[in-house]
């Protein structure tokens, strides 16, 4: 059943305001953007300089550390899976989530219970719907994480792999994380890495002569001093996770309200093209009803003399 023009014009109305807001998010993501690479840029020296001290030490001390120690039989696995806290991002939510399972299935096929911990409101729904039990869950933050969050997700999954959580539950051997890495403003990369047992890499690059590790007096012993190391450096793994997350979720966020946009515009003119039909349709109608009606008068005229 065809519409009528006015039908045609509020649709027309409608799709300009929502136009709007897409393109009022689109600008909002893209100016968060530049703020969340400035945020990871700002965070980057401090992770680089504790990296290549936790590699110093590890290398020179020769001590043995829980959080560096590698399982004989891992039975029990932790996966931490970051996600957005709001929609509208395309599909940056459930790419991620893809991915998790992905891996839990790994994990699963290798005969490792998983538990899971959730970062996002979207990671939490997800699994809350297919009613599978998540141990922990942080929300509120996805698109502006701070490190005290990362610092409090880092002290439970330490926790967890130490078996401190102060509960009868057992240890876990391995914790993952699954999040997004930003690639550039078109391309966002869900990755799964293991945080624990901690592999300390200083670069996927040789160091040069000029680059060496630095020698370190420990004091008061090399544990102790990896005792504080490790976990900070678990903390700043998981901030650049978080940062590299929400870049990407205000990438792919300001991809698909431009794509909305651009739909938008798309709408308007077919709807514009669709209502100007029905308006000649009407007016050639309105036009053939008159020249009928002066013909028919015509005839009746001539019949009568």
């Amino acid at each position: 059943m065809a519409l009528s023009v006015r039908e045609y014009r509020a649709r027309i109305k409608s799709t300009e305001s929502m136009k709007k807001i897409t393109r009022a998010m689109e600008l909002i993501a893209a100016s968060r953007i530049i703020k969340a690479q400035q945020r990871a840029q700002a965070a980057a020296p401090y992770a680089r300089e504790l990296t290549r001290a936790v590699s110093a030490v590890a290398t020179f001390s020769n001590v043995d550390h829980a959080l560096t120690t590698e399982p004989e039989d891992p039975q029990r696995a932790a996966v931490l899976v970051v996600t957005s806290d709001r929609g509208l991002a395309g599909a940056y939510s459930s790419s991620v989530l893809k991915e998790a399972e992905r891996l839990v299935e790994k994990l699963k096929g290798e005969g490792k219970q998983v538990d899971l911990y959730a970062s996002g409101r979207k990671a939490e729904a997800y699994f809350k719907f297919r009613q599978r039990a998540v141990v922990q869950a942080w929300t509120g933050f996805s698109d502006q994480p701070t490190y005290d969050v990362a610092a409090e997700i880092g002290a439970t999954l330490i926790h967890a792999f130490l078996g401190e959580t102060g509960e009868d539950e057992r240890a876990v051997d391995e914790v993952h994380v699954v999040y997004t890495r930003f690639r550039s403003m078109l391309s966002q990369e869900p990755t799964a890495v293991r945080l624990l047992p901690l592999e300390v890499v200083e670069g996927t690059e040789a160091p040069s002569e000029t680059d060496l590790l630095p020698l370190y007096e420990f004091e008061p012993s090399p544990s102790e001093v990896l005792d504080s190391l490790l976990p900070r450096y678990v903390q700043s793994r998981i901030f650049f996770a978080l940062l590299q997350a929400a870049a990407s979720e205000l990438a792919a966020r300001q991809k698909a309200m431009k794509s909305a946009t651009d739909n938008a515009d798309e709408l308007i003119k077919k709807y514009t093209r669709i209502a100007n039909q029905a308006r000649q349709a009407g007016i050639t109608q309105e036009i053939s009803e008159i020249v009928g009606g002066v013909n028919a008068l015509a005839d009746a005229n001539a019949g009568s003399e």
